[in-house]
């Protein structure tokens, strides 16, 4: 049987405090390391989902101005087709003022009845082909206006629809 002596249960004492001072150390150096990579992780990923955050604010501001730089465009179309539809309207008219005035003086100088009857006929016949001809160019006209008018959004509400679609890169 081992006797302990004051001096045994010292070294033994100083040993056991040694083991516990060691095992402590160990447990706050890994305490330390584990709680420095959770840290560098978190930061790292913090970083990496504040970058996705701001590359997709700065992708919407882009399509917001495209979106606008393309109703602006539309809108430039649609008024130059407008003011095109007017300017073929005003001229439509003008001939037909022209040819109405023409048809007049001819009715005024006509030197029979049949005569009258023949010139009316004719202008009525010629006035309503020109209208049914006018008609049809002026719908033709309008919807390759509305079409060139409507491209640029319908370009834009693709582009759109495809970033909006995207998740955020991972």
């Amino acid at each position: 049987m081992t006797k302990f002596t004051p001096k045994s249960l010292e070294i033994v004492t100083t040993q056991a405090k040694e083991q516990y001072e060691g095992l402590v150390k160990a447990g706050q150096e890994q305490s330390i390391k584990q709680f420095e990579q959770t840290a560098s992780v978190a930061k790292e990923q913090f970083e990496k989902t504040t970058a996705q955050l701001l590359k997709g604010y700065e992708d919407l501001q882009a399509t917001s101005k495209a979106n606008v730089e393309a109703l602006v465009e539309s809108g430039t179309i649609a008024a130059k087709g407008a003011e095109d539809l007017s300017r073929e309207v005003v001229a439509f008219s003008q001939s037909v003022l022209d040819k109405s005035i023409t048809t007049g003086k001819a009715l005024l100088t006509a030197k029979s009845l049949q005569e009258v009857v023949d010139l009316q006929n004719s202008f009525l016949k010629s006035s309503f082909d020109a209208f049914v001809a006018e008609a049809t160019r002026i719908q033709e006209l309008s919807v390759k206006v509305t079409n060139d008018a409507l491209a640029p959004l319908s370009t834009r509400v693709n582009a759109t629809v495809e970033t909006l679609k995207k998740p955020l890169a991972a």
